[in-house]
């Protein structure tokens, strides 16, 4: 098989919206220069879209458009390491799925317990907060209750 064909086939297997990197392929190290080509390919095609470098997904397309990913899939490696929550969605994208604000945002604020460098991430701007209490699975839904007092 054609590096292509099976680059195609591993995209076609990922479910739509989902953000994927070079890792997510698996692609032997001899045939990086193919495959990079191939994706590009298929960036120029508009069959994948590009959100940063080596970051792309298949876009969700409606009756309304082309949707963009969710915020989480935008920022879930910054979110996680080695399976422990190292911060958590706060800010104006977690108020509206809480219904305290119909704001939509293109910055993306997270809350961490170290002090990051604010970055950028396609049309995305990623904040980082400072987050004195510790970040677990637990309460990561309270620490978004207690930040959300800032908007009231």
């Amino acid at each position: 098989m054609k590096i292509p064909d099976i680059i195609t086939d591993k995209i076609n297997r990922l479910p739509l919206g989902y953000i994927f990197t070079y890792d997510d392929l698996n692609i032997q190290v001899d045939k990086i220069d193919a495959f990079i080509k191939a994706l590009s390919r298929m960036v120029e095609e508009g069959r994948i879209r590009k959100l940063s470098p080596g970051k792309f997904y298949k876009p969700r397309v409606t009756d309304f458009g082309e949707l963009k990913p969710e915020i989480y899939q935008v920022v879930k490696d910054l979110l996680e390491q080695n399976g422990k929550i190292t911060g958590y969605l706060t800010g104006f994208s977690v108020y509206s799925q809480l219904g305290l604000t119909t704001q939509l945002s293109s910055i993306i604020q997270i809350g961490t317990n170290d002090v990051r460098k604010n970055i950028t991430r396609g049309m995305y701007k990623i904040r980082f907060i400072k987050q004195p209490n510790k970040i677990t699975k637990e309460n990561v839904f309270m620490l978004c209750i207690l930040d959300g007092k800032e908007i009231f």
